[in-house]
């Protein structure tokens, strides 16, 4: 499978199952278009014809021009075959570890996001903080399913996990003071909205997090239009300055602002650019997902302002490279090179089978996002898994097993895309979000344009 298109003046030509990018002249491009449908007569005859005012490009030329495609081809680096579609359906008889845990820290908010796909941090249930020993008790899960693997993750989620702290601390003290008799190493990450972020707060983290994502959606008027405090006000200054004492303090490594955009700000990069002048410069930015009717919910005539400003985005970000002040996106952040190995790139986040959510009760899901639906509760972390059958479902959602993804050259960079927005879009974890495919093949697109450029 082949997927061509032009991008800030460059002629991009992936080969989907080998992974080769090729940044070739327009001559190179169109044959690569013809080479599959037409045979190299017609192919000369066709181009001698567009090309016939170049002094350049004669029949020589373009007759060259195949030469080279099919010894690209010969090479494994053009038109590959597809070597994976038979492979995928064998990980359902893969023996899976567990890797990562999400705890529910807090199944309650001090914020009020109108888009909170959360319920503001309820979960569509009750309030409710987790104890320590649940959380203890999840760390011994996490050692007990994992296996020999080495490196475990544990993301603190919420609602707003600073509204248990003393939980988080008593988590990681305990995860620390047995990981070396287990021979693990516990990754944590912190999730905040900043509300409760003080001198305390910022030393922890940056002691023990690997990884802080803090929650802002750009400029004051953007931000504060949903992110509310419980009493209707924005949240934008008492957060900023927060976030950036923060940052300062953790000398700007393991960290990234995210925000999600909605309807009200289809020109989000005015936002990323925002929080870069603010000195993020480790940066995402989502789409919102939600119901359609819903006033903030994007739209399909939003789309191609959303593609613009995905453009824009790699564009400005190649130009402060130069300037010497780049920033990260999230988004474009991927190896042509040495990326994920093919297991990963069909199978995706593991959610269900490798990563898990943890309730504030103890009770696991296949990840955040599928929290409170009790079809997908897998069991509890003193039981372990008991709803196999959900868990094989889970074992099969990749790349292969959706229908909707069979023609899409995206689906080895995406592995099928997100299973709780295709569940929450079409009703089944293997069906498509059609809108946040669109996305994000244009994402891919920008990424792979702004990997050319060094090179091309």
């Amino acid at each position: 499978m082949i997927h061509q298109y032009k991008l800030n003046g460059y002629n991009i030509v992936l080969d989907v199952y080998s992974g080769s990018v090729h940044c070739v002249d327009d001559l190179a491009y169109d044959v690569i278009s013809m080479f599959e449908s037409s045979g190299r007569e017609e192919i000369v005859r066709v181009l001698s014809e567009k090309y016939k005012d170049a002094p350049d490009i004669d029949e020589n030329e373009i007759s060259d021009c195949i030469d080279d495609v099919e010894e690209l081809k010969a090479n494994g680096k053009l038109f590959t075959p597809d070597k994976y579609e038979n492979l995928a359906f064998d990980f359902k008889k893969r023996g899976t570890v567990i890797k990562a845990l999400c705890l529910h820290i807090a199944h309650t908010c001090n914020l009020n996001c109108e888009y909170c796909f959360a319920s503001q941090g309820k979960y569509h249930g009750e309030r409710a903080l987790m104890s320590s020993e649940v959380g203890r008790r999840a760390i011994d899960f996490l050692i007990e399913n994992s296996g020999s693997r080495v490196n475990l993750e544990v993301d603190f989620f919420g609602g707003e996990p600073l509204m248990n702290f003393d939980v988080v601390k008593d988590i990681v003290a305990y995860a620390r003071s047995i990981e070396k008799q287990h021979n693990k190493n516990f990754r944590f990450t912190l999730t905040t909205n900043g509300m409760l972020i003080d001198d305390d707060v910022i030393e922890f983290a940056n002691r023990e997090c690997h990884n802080v994502v803090l929650s802002l959606d750009g400029r004051r008027e953007i931000h504060d239009n949903l992110r509310k405090t419980v009493n209707g006000k924005g949240s934008y200054d008492i957060i900023v300055p927060k976030f950036q004492e923060l940052v300062k303090r953790r000398e700007g490594r393991g960290y990234y602002v995210r925000g999600t955009y909605t309807h009200n700000n289809t020109d989000f990069t005015n936002d990323i650019f925002h929080m870069a002048d603010l000195g993020f410069t480790e940066l995402s930015m989502e789409p919102v997902v939600c119901a359609p009717d819903d006033p903030y919910a994007l739209t399909k005539e939003d789309l191609p302002v959303l593609f613009e400003q995905y453009e824009l985005l790699a564009k400005e970000m190649l130009k402060r490279e130069q300037e010497g002040r780049p920033i990260t996106f999230y988004h474009y952040m991927i190896d042509l090179t040495g990326g994920p190995c093919i297991y990963k790139r069909i199978t995706g986040c593991g959610s269900g089978t490798e990563y898990m959510a943890v309730t504030p009760w103890g009770d696991l899901y296949p990840c955040h996002q599928f929290v409170g639906d009790d079809k997908y509760r897998l069991g509890d972390i003193w039981n372990g898994v008991v709803n196999t059958d959900i868990q094989n479902e889970f074992k099969l959602c990749n790349a292969y097993a959706r229908p909707g993804c069979k023609d899409c050259w995206a689906r080895l960079y995406c592995s099928g895309g997100c299973a709780a927005n295709a569940y929450h879009a079409t009703g089944s974890i293997t069906g498509v979000y059609e809108y946040g495919c669109e996305l994000f093949k244009k994402r891919m697109e920008c990424a792979i344009m702004m990997k050319v450029s060094v090179g091309c």
